[in-house]
Parts: structure tokens; sequence; C-alpha cells
């Protein structure tokens, strides 16, 4: 190890001891970007070389999608198929989740990120195997700088029951919230939110040109992770992101975000700003789809960067399959054609989640660990 990789590993450890998360270095009057968090040069410049459009990503009214053969839901699907080529990002409304539930579980995640740090330090762990937790960067002593967020992480890859109990306490009962006396804020979103994937894996599957139940059957919702992304004012924000360029390990991520905005989508080699729209959901295609659907629908590049007036939030819901037992997937049989054959091969989704978290968000795209 060399010594300005010493003197880095260093900074990062004293920075990660803190338990504080980047929120401590706001609360504790920062005004410089801390040399962890600053980008490398050369990934700054690559990406003011890509520019910013216009442009934005498809939004999708899915009223009427419950009525199954009718021209409205052929038109849904359509779209639907359009997106997931073309774009690898689409937001939804009218997707039948209440508007109280989303806010709350977004409320939720800003309190936990907001109070006092003695109360968060008691989740502060990197440990995988720890199903409930909070810390700075999955990948902080792997990537070439770090980002400005910190994470709540829910963990139900392999464990699929999550106990209330195991909730930090402003992430279940909201404080003289009546709507939720008697229930969980968070078990109540992810309840919402697990209809709605059963409605979009039918989409999907129909835009493949499948059965309706083909995704469902193949269980890509069955494992998951919930992460309550927190981004504090940043007082540089052309410094550092929220979070590095990168592409999502699952088959789909549903993502909503509060009204600040800062997610960009990289679409014919442009960032595309995903504008905030009320009471919507952000859908995104992620490796293991792009997988199984033969390079059909795409999983693309995406990033996040900082406010310098107001904190943000988001909280995305990551969709990986089955990791318990271990399942094999593969390309789907009905998709590989002489025109357009095999691209990738078989994989279980723990191998593949082991492969993409031994690397930082910054480095290579993950479907190359299976690319034939």
């Amino acid at each position: 190890m060399d010594s300005l990789t010493d003197d880095r590993t260093k900074h990062l450890k004293a920075f990660d001891d803190t338990k504080s998360g980047v929120k401590g270095l706001v609360d504790a009057g920062v005004v410089d970007i801390p040399s962890i968090f600053i980008r490398p040069p050369d990934e700054v410049a690559q990406d003011l070389e890509l520019g910013r459009t216009s442009l934005q990503v498809p939004a999708i009214d899915l009223h009427g999608v419950g009525d199954k053969g009718s021209l409205r839901r052929e038109n849904i699907v359509k779209e639907i198929k359009h997106a997931s080529e073309k774009w690898g990002f689409f937001q939804v409304v009218n997707h039948g989740i209440p508007v109280k539930v989303v806010e709350d579980m977004v409320k939720g995640v800003r309190e936990f990120h907001e109070q006092d740090v003695e109360v968060k330090k008691d989740y502060y762990s990197r440990d995988p195997q720890r199903m409930v937790k909070f810390n700075t960067n999955y990948d902080l002593y792997m990537s070439r700088a770090a980002n400005w967020r910190d994470t709540l992480i829910i963990d139900m890859s392999s464990k699929y029951h999550l106990d209330p109990q195991d909730l930090p306490l402003v992430c279940r009962c909201l404080a003289g919230d009546f709507y939720l006396a008697s229930k969980d804020a968070t078990v109540e979103y992810i309840n919402h939110l697990m209809k709605f994937v059963d409605t979009l894996l039918e989409l999907l599957s129909e835009a493949l040109g499948l059965e309706p139940n083909y995704l469902k059957m193949l269980e890509c919702d069955k494992g998951k992770s919930l992460a309550g992304h927190y981004y504090p004012t940043c007082p540089k924000p052309d410094q550092t992101l929220g979070i590095s360029k990168h592409t999502n390990a699952s088959f789909v991520t549903l993502l909503v975000q509060d009204e600040i905005g800062g997610l960009e989508v990289l679409h014919q080699n442009q960032w595309v700003n995903v504008e905030p729209i009320p009471e919507a959901i952000v859908v995104n295609i992620g490796d293991l789809l792009q997988i199984i659907s033969n390079d059909r629908f795409k999983s693309v590049t995406h990033q996040a960067f900082g406010n310098v007036t107001q904190a943000r939030t988001s909280v995305a819901c990551f969709f990986h399959g089955v990791a318990t037992p271990p399942k094999t997937y593969g390309p789907i049989e009905k998709l590989i054609t002489k025109e357009s054959p095999q691209i990738y091969r078989e994989f279980t989704v723990v191998d593949y989640m082991m492969k993409f978290s031994s690397r930082g968000l910054d480095e290579k795209l993950g479907l190359n660990y299976v690319r034939i």
C-alpha cells in the first residue's frame, strides 16, 4: 500500500468510526468538502463531456390497467415496452399506492436521518448479515470518491419476513399520527409495493411477449432490499456526488423521491434529469432483467447530485429474486432466437450480488460478469 492510499484509508476509517455519517459533517458546520469525497478530475471531465438535455424520461398513467384485454391496457403495455427498451427508466402515476402511505414512508426515512446522532449510532453497521442498518456508502472503502449520502438499509434479500420491532421507531408509528396508530409505516408501504410489483411484472411480461404471470413465476420479486437514502445539504455539490454513476443489480427497482430532485439518467450519451412528479413512482430496469430478457430491456447508468440549500430524501426498493436457497436464472428461452442469440450465461443471485458488491459503484458494469 503506497502512502497516498494509506493516508486515504486512514481518513476513511476516521470518518467511518464517527458513526455519524455525512449528516454529522454537515451538523458540525463543514464548509469545505473533505478530500475523501472529492471526485477525481478525469471523472468530472468525462461527465462534462456527456452534457445534459431537457428530455424527460417517459411518464406512464396506469389508469385502467386492471381492464385486462382492453385497448387501454394494450396501450399501457406498449408504453412500458418502449420505455424499458429505449430508456430503462419510467415514472408511473395512478399506481394504486395511497399517497399517505408513500408520504409516511419518505417522512419516516427523513426523520430517521435527521434525529439525534446518538440514536442513529445504534444502527450504524457494515455487517452484511444485519437486516436493518445505517451507514454511509456500502462501497466506502472501494470507491475512488465517497458519495455525499447516508442510507438506512432494510435487507430482505434472504430473510423474507420483516419484524416491525427491528425497525427504528420513527420508521414505524410516526408521533401523533392517528392514521398509524395501529399500523406500521414501513410494513404498510412494503405491503402496498408488493401488490403494485405484481401488476408491474405482469405488464413487463406482456411487454416481452410472454404470458402475464411469467416473471412472477420466476419469483423475480421474492428477495428485496429497501434503501432509505438521505442526501444532506452540500456546500460544494460540483466537487462530489450524491451517488456515483452505476446500474442496479436487481430485476427492477421502485423509487419514490421527494420534491427536491437530483436523479439523472444517461440516455443517448446525455444526462437526463428525472423531474419529480407528485405521487409518482420511478421504475428502473435492473441488470438482472436485462440479462433474462437477453438485452431486450435495458439497465441504464444513473447518478444523483447534491443540493446546496436543501436535503433530499428518496426510498428505493430493489427486487433481486430468489437468493436462498440458490436459484439459477438465465436468458429466457423464448427470447433466444437465430436473430437474437443468447448473450449471457446462467447465474445465481447470490453469485451476481457478491460480484457486484465487491466493486465500487464507479467500476465496470456488473453485466460483464455473466456476458458470454
